[in-house]
């Protein structure tokens, strides 16, 4: 047989609404989402893939509005050439009946939904076996099928399911665990796996693709896919990582002392291209200690440089200030003001108060300090 080419994708979410972001974010967020099909047809074609194996969530809920099920449809048909093959994952499983009557009344010729269990003959040669999700915690191996799925001689075989093959941070499985040997108890070519929204290779055969654009923090960078060649039954299959993700998700850690520059330190691990940072999402913890006069030189310099961000996330509860005396001679020598930052200096480093207390009164130091230090620029 000639050898056969596809695309290995996963966790497409749409319809993810990212209520935790501010609206500007959020909006470029929804976007990104939205114009998945489009990006995964255009990577199909790039390598010559005619088909989509989406490995479950195409939808981030099971009740996803109208407008994104059919938009998302039209999408996948505008290319009557490229076949898309869908399993429902644990966000859209197929306990949500009406999406995916819906699904089915509306997809393109070219759309196929894969509701049971069973073998499905994609191309001459190659045979599908999906694993749907049932419902959100189906409670068994949904993949535990296909070792006893007989298939024509000579067949490709093509495993494609939706769960976790290890319970990541517990070092117990359960009855839902996909086996970690079932390309092997199967006889599978490959393994196509989705609901772990990283990229992660568990064997030579059996691969998570990863979401094709990335939700949060945890997984860095821009979202990919998998493009797949399979050549014959038994051989290694040939994977090629692409990257689609529109958006670039970074966390970074400045670590402090007093007396660094921490405005190179900054600058350092911003993107190269400044023309990208409009497409980042930058989560930057600050932990260490610094004077006062370097903490506001560095907030005013982040401020600086945070709008150009598609988002900026700061989180500096770890970075400490260390006082001095001239520090709070800069705030005033004498009169109320000098009182506030004497009483804020020693409601934080009080030992006895709680942390959070300590906190708000460095915060409210620190606000003191860059409020003066700005009057009087």
């Amino acid at each position: 047989m000639t050898e056969f080419r596809f695309l290995h994708t996963s966790d497409l979410h749409l319809g993810k609404r990212f209520g935790n972001f501010p609206e500007e974010p959020r909006s470029e967020l929804v976007l990104a989402r939205a114009t998945l099909p489009e990006r995964l047809a255009a990577a199909a074609r790039s390598v010559g893939a005619g088909h989509i194996l989406v490995a479950g969530d195409t939808f981030d809920t099971e009740t996803p509005s109208e407008r994104v099920v059919r938009q998302a449809l039209t999408a996948m048909g505008a290319d009557a050439a490229l076949h898309w093959w869908l399993i429902p994952g644990n966000h859209d499983s197929l306990s949500a009946e009406p999406l995916w009557q819906g699904v089915v009344e509306h997809a393109p010729a070219n759309v196929h939904v894969l509701t049971s269990a069973a073998p499905v003959d994609i191309a001459q040669g190659v045979t599908l076996l999906p694993a749907p999700a049932t419902r959100r915690f189906p409670g068994i191996d949904l993949t535990a099928w296909m070792d006893g799925c007989e298939t024509p001689e000579g067949h490709l075989r093509i495993g494609l399911g939706h769960g976790g093959v290890l319970e990541f941070g517990s070092d117990e499985g359960s009855s839902e665990t996909i086996s970690p040997n079932r390309a092997e108890l199967a006889r599978l070519d490959y393994l196509a796996l989705g609901d772990w929204h990283g990229r992660w290779r568990l064997n030579d055969l059996s691969h998570y693709s990863g979401t094709p654009e990335h939700d949060r923090f945890k997984h860095e960078g821009r979202g990919s896919c998998l493009a797949v060649t399979l050549t014959a039954p038994g051989g290694a299959p040939m994977i090629e990582e692409i990257q689609i993700g529109r958006l670039d998700w970074r966390q970074r850690l400045i670590a402090l002392t007093p007396g660094a520059n921490a405005a190179a330190a900054l600058e350092a691990l911003l993107p190269a291209d400044r023309l990208t940072w409009r497409e980042t999402l930058m989560k930057l913890t600050l932990s260490g200690w610094v004077r006062l006069s370097e903490r506001q030189e560095l907030m005013e310099a982040i401020a600086r440089i945070r709008p150009e961000f598609c988002h900026f996330d700061l989180v500096e509860d770890q970075l400490q200030t260390e006082y001095s005396p001239g520090d709070l001679d800069a705030i005033a020598r004498g009169g109320a003001l000098r009182l506030a930052a004497d009483e804020l200096h020693a409601a934080a480093a009080d030992p006895d108060a709680s942390k959070r207390d300590r906190d708000v009164a460095e915060a409210a130091l620190n606000r003191l300090y860059g409020f003066v230090k700005g009057s009087a620029a």
